[in-house]
């Protein structure tokens, strides 16, 4: 049987398989064993009590769903005393999902939970930048770089940055993470999108627009992920679309060095454990002894490839 285990920087995961945030639940075990997983995502915080978005918050798409959840939250007490503890119980590393409206909050928020029992601090940097009219922290290099070194200077943890597809140039904001401190980048979230019911002529969200998950996004964010890979010396977790063990085969060979399972995991709750099977299966099949070589690995026409990526980043 190949070797799955992988690395993210210095963590060390039995494969590279892991919930996306908002995407997986405590309940969840009652499908899944989750000393099998790679990681255990949890749902995002932020420091601020917060009820969400308005309702509907979730419409379906073709190929994937909308959502505008807005992260509810009751603040990091609360995660600390009741959210965070049963996931501790498994013998598998803790990723925490931080959200914040500001650099200031994002930098004590991640002091607060550098916790023992947290193996790493995803900051979600694609949230909303209250200092900069709501434009995601992650649009731009600057306000990356800013948001990620505050959190940098605040906690010795293990941290990744979580990126938005909807910035203009992801390589050159995967580069400012990268400069600021972050340990690794997930590629990242989901896409801005719309629907209207044509019957009432209303947005099917209570918030107007929302995030665009599941396969149809899947494209964009592989894309995504190999450019990110071509810019950056820290790994990346990518995400974005991934339902089977040949999508998170697509991801490894775009240049993931692990991968995040969101919107399947809605409609099979075990979908991840499949895909790790699917992995094993794929690797036995193909002569892959360990999954690390495929990391980066599609095969690339260079001169074709540095032309197509000048160009996009001209037009980026």
């Amino acid at each position: 049987m190949a070797k799955l285990n992988v690395k993210v920087g210095d963590l060390n995961l039995r494969n590279p398989v892991m919930p996306a945030s908002g995407c997986f639940a405590i309940e969840y075990s009652e499908a899944l064993d989750f000393n099998k997983l790679g990681a255990l995502v949890i749902k995002s915080v932020s420091p601020k009590s917060r009820a969400g978005n308005p309702t509907p918050r979730v419409a379906e798409t073709a190929s994937g769903m909308l959502n505008s959840i807005g992260i509810p939250s009751k603040g990091l007490d609360y995660y600390r005393r009741e959210v965070l503890p049963p996931y501790t119980r498994y013998d598998t590393p803790v990723v925490v999902s931080i959200s914040a409206d500001t650099v200031d909050e994002f930098a004590r928020a991640v002091a607060e939970m550098s916790l023992p029992e947290v193996a790493v601090i995803e900051a979600n940097i694609s949230c909303p930048n209250l200092e900069a009219d709501g434009m995601a922290f992650a649009m731009d290099p600057d306000t990356t770089y800013k948001a990620v070194s505050a959190i940098r200077r605040n906690t010795g943890h293990i941290f990744w940055a979580k990126l938005t597809p909807n910035a203009s140039n992801v390589a050159v904001v995967a580069k400012a993470a990268e400069e600021a401190g972050a340990d690794g980048i997930v590629m990242g979230n989901t896409l801005l999108g719309m629907s209207i019911d044509v019957r009432t002529r209303k947005p099917k969200l209570g918030n107007v627009m929302g995030g665009l998950s599941g396969p149809a996004i899947k494209p964009v964010a592989l894309r995504m992920v190999h450019q990110c890979y071509r810019s950056v010396h820290i790994p990346i977790v990518g995400c974005g679309g991934i339902c089977t063990a040949e999508d998170a085969v697509e991801f490894m060979l775009a240049g993931a060095s692990a991968v995040q399972v969101g919107t399947a995991s809605f409609i099979d709750p075990g979908v991840m454990q499949k895909i790790i099977d699917g992995l094993h299966a794929y690797c036995d099949e193909t002569g892959v002894a360990d999954i690390n070589e495929l990391i980066g690995a599609v095969k690339l026409d260079r001169q074709l490839t540095d032309r197509w990526l000048r160009f996009a980043q001209q037009s980026g």
